[in-house]
């Protein structure tokens, strides 16, 4: 097969792994936040200390994520060809995608909020801050860096998962390989659909490095820069008091 050739479909296939990776991402990003976060606030000391719905929660997540994805895209045949009315192509494949990615995605988001500094969370509630205040101003913000180095490691998870899905019809650059270079013998382009994935994991993980260290560098609201800012805003009080006296 000439380079001629092979152009347009990895063409097609590169833009179909983009589809399956970015919509699985936002999918995993927007549902396995709010489950990573709620997993730290129901945990024993935490904010919404509740033991029954950790566990339970806790328990799902874990099923989820022991489950390899290629049994897992089997096992979801019937719900996805519910939600999108078959079970091949791209967008059959972003199904089981984005469910495999959601308790990954928790997961890391569940280590990176664990790691902000809990002086900070009392700081804001001896201002009055209730569970919202402390999750929206402190607990994200605080761990924004560490999110991001998360998700970069999820969109890289779910390259693979992708390449893994192709195998099964879900298209995209693991589809190709296995059609072309496998079942075809064109190992020319098995081995560029290789160096593709791997530059493409190169490049995702450098900005994602690079986005974090980034923002770590500037504190973003990072370090001590929100304890400071309360302290200042209890200064004018304190000052007040004097006068009064």
């Amino acid at each position: 097969m000439t380079w001629s050739e092979m152009q347009p479909l990895l063409a097609q296939a590169c833009q179909e792994t983009l589809v399956m990776v970015g919509w699985s991402t936002l999918i995993a990003v927007v549902v396995g936040l709010p489950i990573g976060v709620l997993l730290v606030l129901t945990d024993r000391g935490g904010l919404l200390q509740n033991t029954p719905v950790n566990k339970t929660l806790g328990q799902i997540v874990n099923i989820a994520r022991s489950m390899p994805f290629i049994i897992l895209m089997v096992a979801l045949m019937s719900f996805t060809r519910w939600v999108t009315g078959t079970t091949i192509g791209s967008e059959a494949a972003v199904v089981p995608l984005a469910i495999g990615g959601i308790p990954f995605f928790a997961r890391l988001v569940e280590t990176a909020v664990r790691e902000v500094d809990g002086g900070l969370v009392e700081a804001v509630q001896a201002m009055g801050g209730n569970t919202w205040t402390i999750v929206r101003k402190v607990l994200v913000p605080e761990a924004l860096p560490s999110l991001i180095a998360s998700t970069t490691t999820t969109v890289i998870a779910l390259i693979g998962y992708s390449a893994m899905a192709g195998t099964v019809g879900g298209g995209g650059l693991g589809d190709l390989a296995v059609r072309y270079g496998y079942q075809r013998f064109e190992s020319g382009l098995m081995w560029i659909t290789v160096a593709v994935l791997a530059v493409a994991i190169s490049v995702i993980q450098f900005a994602g490095d690079y986005a974090a260290r980034t923002l770590h560098r500037r504190g973003g609201r990072s370090g001590p820069g929100p304890k400071l800012r309360l302290l200042k805003a209890k200064e004018p009080a304190a000052a007040d008091i004097s006068k009064v006296a």
